[in-house]
């Protein structure tokens, strides 16, 4: 009795001390993950579960996003997620965005992943239009795009009409343009042709490169109020705090760098920015909601933290990680020039299996004909001595006969004619015997000469079927040579080092000869870079020039024009910013 009551208490114990969950949907750029919390968890214990997950490291660039009554809020670290201010439903959903972006994605961004979420967000930002593109620029990225999900282009496999399904351009820049799909993907294919070689990260990360100098990239717009009541816009982004024009998003009218910034706060509604010199008044504005205050403040704070890290020496952790992304692209280039030597080594042994194929079936059809040749060589040399056969039979015929009409001539002559009517006769018939006999021996000699020009063409006859024949025996010799080299140049490709590759032939050890080698290869990358930053620029030109015969300005945005006047004017992203600061 008293063990089944310890039982009870011990199994009701055990019920008790369960903790109790609810359950979270985690939403990333490309998947949907769920996850069961407890309910004392806080966000940083959420977000660490999530990056874990990911396999990402570079937790600093990102957080969790959800809404709330149509404002946008990320979960905070210290505070539990049942606290925030979420919906009471479950699963409840949150997204895994980048919540501040780098200011040279090539340089900051270390691990792949956090390469590939960056290029998700940027890419959809663009064609959703939260970041303008001009149009050139746009053709430029969807032909990375499409490089890094299919891989180098070939044209028996990437044929017209590939890309029909894909969403490659901003709706704006297709309608600006009166330029049908195939127009749109002739061109981006033809950027996409000389993509060749990249592999999905590299095309990832020329993406950004590119979509990071657009003017739009990482800035977070608010709507705000001066002390006039003047509508104006705040950007937040990686380099400080920038003041647009409502109808101006690219330009701003005055910015303040994080550097130069000295304090920044929140009273209710009212933000102040007090820049570090003293001399420069206190720019003080006004939210529609303390809400957007508080977010304000939380990514001016994110992005002052990691502007003032860049320019600091890299974390004990950052260097392991570098050191770590500088390895394995190292191994990645080796795999990578491992693996086109094979590819070289396998089309080259094609190329050459094909060439012996083609070699061996056109010996094949010189063997055919000429044994076809030596049939008919054959057939008529049998025709000719069958032929000369019967005319040296005819030529003796007629030979014959010739003899017997001279005895008869002569026997006729021996005959004594009584009279002088028989003379005559007899004389017209020796006559005529003189003159069939000398036909006879005239058809004689012309039988006699056909008999010796058919002995002539039969002897040519058999010397061009022993000629034919030394021929075949030629040919057949040299088939004979090729076949073994065709089935061993065949079988090559078989015999080729296996792709799937083990763990000995992925460690190497990194001497100084190899850092050294490596250290030149960066350096002549630099260079190739250069040239082809300005091959690059030249064919943005180039596309701009080609397609402006084609462009629709009445369907021009405000957003275009104001690109098209900076473009001309010479104004960057970054020279504008330093001229306003």
């Amino acid at each position: 009795m008293a063990g089944a009551i310890a039982s009870r208490m011990s199994f009701s114990s055990l019920k008790r001390k369960q903790p109790k969950t609810f359950t979270v949907r985690i939403a990333t750029m490309d998947a949907e993950m769920e996850f069961s919390c407890e309910v004392k968890w806080k966000g940083k214990d959420l977000f660490d579960l999530v990056c874990r997950t990911l396999g990402l490291r570079e937790t600093w660039f990102f957080g969790l996003q959800y809404t709330i009554k149509d404002t946008v809020a990320w979960l905070k670290m210290d505070k539990k997620v049942l606290d925030h201010d979420v919906p009471t439903e479950e699963p409840k959903t949150f997204h895994f965005l980048a919540k501040f972006y780098p200011e040279n994605a090539e340089e900051e961004l270390v691990q792949e992943i956090t390469q590939h979420l960056f290029f998700l967000q940027v890419k959809k930002q663009i064609l959703d239009e939260k970041i303008f593109c001009p149009p050139e620029a746009s053709v430029l990225l969807a032909s990375y795009a499409v490089q890094a999900k299919y891989g180098d282009y070939d044209p028996n496999v990437h044929k017209r009409g590939f890309l029909a399904q894909e969403e490659l351009l901003p709706k704006r820049v297709i309608n600006l343009y009166q330029m049908t799909p195939e127009m749109w993907e002739e061109r981006i294919t033809a950027w996409y042709a000389e993509h060749r070689g990249r592999a999905r990260d590299e095309a990832e990360m020329e993406y950004l490169k590119i979509a990071q100098d657009l003017e739009m990239y990482g800035v977070n717009y608010f709507a705000i109020r001066n002390k006039k009541g003047t509508e104006l816009l705040l950007g937040v982004d990686a380099l400080g705090l920038h003041i647009y024009d409502p109808d101006n998003r690219l330009t701003p009218k005055i910015s303040f760098p994080w550097n130069e910034i000295r304090n920044i706060s929140y009273s209710d509604k009212e933000f102040t920015i007090k820049p570090l010199d003293k001399k420069i008044d206190v720019f003080k504005f006004n939210s529609s909601k303390l809400r957007v205050n508080k977010l304000i403040l939380q990514l001016c704070i994110g992005n002052h933290d990691l502007f003032m890290r860049r320019r600091k020496a890299d974390s004990l952790e950052v260097q392991q990680m570098k050191a770590q992304a500088r390895e394995e692209k190292a191994r990645k280039q080796m795999e990578r020039q491992c693996l086109a030597r094979e590819k070289q080594m396998r089309e080259e042994a094609e190329r050459t299996r094909d060439e012996l194929e083609r070699r061996l079936m056109q010996l094949k059809e010189e063997a055919t004909m000429a044994n076809e040749a030596l049939m008919r060589s054959e057939e008529t040399a049998d025709l000719l001595a069958e032929k000369a056969q019967i005319t040296e039979e005819e030529a003796k015929l007629l030979a014959q006969k010739a003899a017997e009409a001279e005895q008869e001539m002569q026997r006729i002559k021996a005959t004594a004619i009584r009279t002088e009517e028989e003379k005559r006769l007899m004389e017209q018939k020796v006559l005529e015997a003189e003159m069939l006999a000398l036909k006879m021996a005239e058809e004689s000699e012309r039988r006699a000469k056909e008999a010796d020009q058919l002995k002539q063409d039969l002897q040519e006859a058999r010397e061009s079927e022993r000629r034919a024949k030394q021929k075949l025996l030629e040919i057949t010799s040299k088939s004979s040579y090729t076949q073994p080299m065709n089935s061993s140049t065949t079988a090559l490709p078989t015999d080729l080092p296996s792709f799937n590759l083990i763990s000995e032939s992925l460690s190497f050890d990194f001497k100084d000869t190899d850092m050294k080698r490596l250290s030149m290869e960066i350096e002549k990358e630099k260079v190739e870079y250069m040239e082809k930053s300005k091959h690059l620029q030249e064919q943005l030109n180039e596309l701009k020039t080609e397609i402006e015969a084609l462009k629709l300005k009445e369907r021009e945005t405000a957003l275009d024009i104001l690109h098209n006047e900076n473009s001309s004017r010479g104004n960057s992203k970054h020279n504008t910013i330093k001229k306003v600061s």
